[in-house]
């Protein structure tokens, strides 16, 4: 429990510092909001400001900004005008958490299923092809990954729709092209622990009490190999939010990761430190959520932590 509640707060402050830390390098560039439309006066920009309680000192500023974060109100978009920051953030997440969890589900699949299979499997060619397939999604940009799905099963076969998120087929490229190279690091991962336990005295012993294969490997090599699984959430959490940036852009996703990119682009300070502390909270749970699992399968972790 202690070791829950420590984690907990390591989380929290992780979120305050991200947010700390992109306020004051927000602030520090130069111009503002409102400086790149050629229209407005320096009278109006100096209302706007007013308005947007951008005209006070930096600190005073933060301390509102932390006290948003406290309350989860960010206030309004200084570029959607008359929309606030968790309406728009309320109409992307479930777009961001629907890509995300299809990308992470794919991964987990496909990379458990190539792992226990080149860890198991006597086809020499199979197991090389499948590791060249691995190294190739694992050298190859999400990015370019989403221009060949889109070449051949939007274009060239027309399966599925090039954009969009209305229909259930238009999510599976864009899961595709984020899950895929995360399912290559999997791959890695469970080969190498899989192997470990196919070579360990535990399954040897199995193999000499003649039990059946579908035993060995399940409780002798795939559980082992379940706690990297487990870890494995953290990264690829991280993989997701990064990745999700330029993926809802390929597919005109209107997720956290276009709001995002926008905000940046506009200089939209309450939009921007909205989407970063949403982003470092997901990444902080998942994290979080991870850690505990692993304590929980494993309890030699909670007691070496």
């Amino acid at each position: 429990m202690i070791n829950v509640l420590r984690r907990l707060g390591l989380a929290v402050a992780s979120v305050l510092l991200v947010h700390a830390l992109a306020f004051f390098m927000l602030h520090s560039t130069r111009g503002g909001p409102f400086e790149s439309n050629q229209q407005f006066s320096e009278e109006t920009i100096a209302a706007l400001e007013l308005r947007y309680h951008l005209d006070g000192p930096m600190l005073i500023q933060y301390w509102h900004s932390l006290q948003g974060v406290a309350t989860l109100d960010f206030g309004p978009s200084l570029q959607y005008h008359g929309t606030s920051v968790q309406e728009l953030l309320g109409a992307a997440m479930p777009i961001s958490f629907i890509l995300g969890g299809g990308a992470l589900l794919i991964a987990i699949l496909v990379g458990l299923a190539a792992g226990m299979f080149v860890a198991t499997s006597n086809s020499r060619w199979r197991v090389t092809a499948i590791r060249l397939s691995g190294s190739s999604l694992l050298a190859t940009p999400n990015f370019v990954i989403a221009g060949i799905l889109i070449s051949v099963f939007a274009f060239g076969l027309g399966w599925v729709p090039v954009a969009g998120h209305r229909q259930l087929s238009s999510w599976i490229l864009p899961c595709c092209a984020l899950g895929l190279p995360l399912a290559a690091q999997l791959f890695v991962l469970i080969q190498h622990h899989a192997q470990q336990a196919r070579n360990g005295n535990a399954y040897r012993s199995a193999v000499a009490r003649g039990l059946s294969t579908r035993r060995l490997n399940v409780n002798y090599i795939l559980r082992p190999s379940l706690t990297p699984v487990l870890a494995f959430m953290g990264p690829a959490a991280a993989g997701i939010l990064t990745g999700s940036l330029v993926v809802e852009q390929i597919f005109s996703l209107p997720g956290l990761g276009t709001f995002f990119v926008q905000a940046a682009l506009a200089r939209d300070y309450t939009l921007a430190l909205g989407v970063t502390v949403v982003y470092t909270a997901i990444l902080a749970s998942c994290t979080l959520v991870a850690d505990i699992l692993i304590m929980r399968f494993d309890p030699r972790n909670e007691a070496i932590s």
